[in-house]
């Protein structure tokens, strides 16, 4: 019985032992994180371990990789990550520096996790971000910023510098395995001097703006009058063009009306002298002839109107 009991003991040992040498062997990777298994036997494998519980051989380390989403700050505010003051200045085209206030998201690349851990000699994605991110986004947004004069980037081109950023940053990151997101100032503080220069650029660029819309204004509205003024010239052409139309119409009716008049009045005559036969002016002078004869002198011609009444004749 003695020996039972003394087996017993040291199955429960050996048991209790497995246990927790599993439990030791046992790597939990957080959701949104991947593990490269590095194996101090023979270094990196290329086993990468999903998210939730694995058992891992105590000679194998694991090496966690966000693959989701993290958002970072570089400013001098105790927000997120940034615990202290982490703005920094940035230099500009025109010798002027400015300091700014950025915050940015980036992921580690799933399919090249294995060449970051090699890249970054095994350390942590938290490491590498303290170590080499954050110090690799002051120094290549230095160098966008240079290319800009300071009343650019603390003024209307903020947004167009923003957008240059975010693609250099992109494709800097790029060969590390390592993805930006998005990047954005959060704040852009200058000087007074600068500040002032700034507001003066600002103010003018304002007064150019409302010129240039009073000019355009202006021309529309000399457009318009143009457009005005060419309708009613052609409404009265069309009215001239009318009125003499009209006139010549009147005018060529009348004519036509005198043609047949006169045309009608010289049938008319004709038809009378047409009619006029010597005969028949012969009958009318006897018709008309009164019986009397002519009292005349000398060689005087009497003379007889249609009317039968004699006339005072004439002398030669």
């Amino acid at each position: 019985m003695r020996k039972g009991f003394l087996g017993s003991i040291v199955l429960g040992v050996l048991i209790f032992g497995a246990i927790i040498f599993g439990l030791l062997c046992m790597k939990k990777v957080d959701a949104g994180y991947v593990g490269v298994v590095y194996n101090m036997n023979g270094g990196v494998d290329g086993e990468v371990l999903s998210q939730g519980w694995h058992l891992v051989s105590p000679t194998k380390k694991v090496t966690t990789y966000s693959i989701g989403i993290e958002q970072s700050y570089l400013t001098s505010e105790d927000k997120g990550d940034s615990k202290k003051d982490e703005s920094f200045n940035i230099p500009t085209s025109d010798g002027k520096t400015v300091k700014v206030n950025l915050e940015f998201s980036y992921r580690f690349d799933p399919e090249r996790v294995t060449d970051t851990f090699i890249e970054f000699k095994g350390r942590s994605g938290e490491d590498v971000k303290n170590t080499f991110i954050k110090p690799k986004v002051i120094a290549w947004t230095q160098e966008v910023s240079a290319g800009y004069p300071v009343t650019d980037i603390f003024g209307d081109k903020r947004t167009e510098i923003n957008a240059e950023l975010d693609k250099y940053l992109k494709a800097k990151f790029e060969p590390y395995g390592i993805i930006i997101d998005t990047v954005n100032f959060t704040d852009i503080s200058v000087d007074d001097e600068t500040a002032a220069a700034i507001q003066k650029k600002v103010t003018a660029q304002q007064e150019l703006e409302l010129a240039n819309i009073e000019a355009e204004t202006a021309k529309i509205k000399a457009e318009k009058d143009k457009q005005v003024a060419l309708i009613a010239a052609e409404q009265e052409k069309e009215k001239a063009e009318i009125e003499a139309e009209r006139k010549k119409i009147t005018a060529e009716g009348e004519a036509e009306a005198l043609r047949i008049k006169a045309q009608a009045e010289a049938e008319a005559n004709k038809m009378i002298a047409d009619s006029l036969t010597p005969e028949l002016i012969e009958q009318q002078k006897i018709e008309k002839w009164n019986g009397g004869v002519p009292q005349v002198q000398g060689n005087a011609i009497p003379i007889i109107d249609m009317t039968g009444n004699e006339t005072t004749p004439i002398t030669e």
